[in-house]
């Protein structure tokens, strides 16, 4: 996008007075993929139309609040890579689980650390007082069941996150989608 519609459009975002509303969006996707869209929005009609277009689009439904939160667990999440610190995987976790984490994974190249949401602050302080840089470090909607798709399945949900992504409301994408 050039420079001159962006600021055009900063320019209006800030003049106007305009209330922007936080809301979220439950659905399926293709083959029952659990779905949270957390959008902010000045026109709740036209966001709910937008999201419900790109559900129907990709065979997915837009469901009613609570058909799929259920199937999340909020939780703060902090992902560092393995190569970008000098501490072993037990030192870490110690230090992690001292400073109030949930719980620690060691996966491929990376260590997640999960917290409840509200040490989430406190769980990132003590671990960047140690001098830790993190990948990630967001409090996210965690899913408790994951759902495998065929390739026709991965592509129609590649396309559906896409979709989600390119509207202009959307903030975060949440899926139970094992990639």
């Amino acid at each position: 996008m050039p420079n001159d519609t962006i600021n055009n459009a900063l320019k209006k975002a800030s003049a106007s007075n305009e209330n922007y509303e936080e809301i979220t969006y439950e659905g399926y996707g293709p083959n029952g993929v659990a779905i949270i869209v957390e959008a902010a929005t000045d026109n709740k009609n036209r966001t709910a139309a937008d999201v419900r277009h790109v559900f129907d689009r990709a065979g997915g439904n837009l469901g009613t609040s609570g058909c799929v939160s259920y199937l999340f667990n909020k939780k703060g999440v902090l992902v560092i890579d393995k190569e970008e610190t000098s501490m072993d995987e037990d030192e870490l976790m110690m230090l992690a689980i001292d400073a109030g984490a949930e719980d620690f994974k060691t996966l491929d190249d990376v260590y997640e650390i999960t917290t409840n949401p509200v040490n989430f602050g406190e769980v990132r302080e003590k671990l960047e007082e140690a001098g830790l840089e993190f990948i990630e470090a967001d409090v996210q909607m965690v899913p408790t069941t994951t759902v495998k798709l065929d390739e026709k399945g991965t592509e129609r949900m590649e396309k559906l996150i896409e979709n989600l992504e390119d509207l202009d409301d959307v903030a975060n994408i949440y899926h139970n989608w094992e990639e």
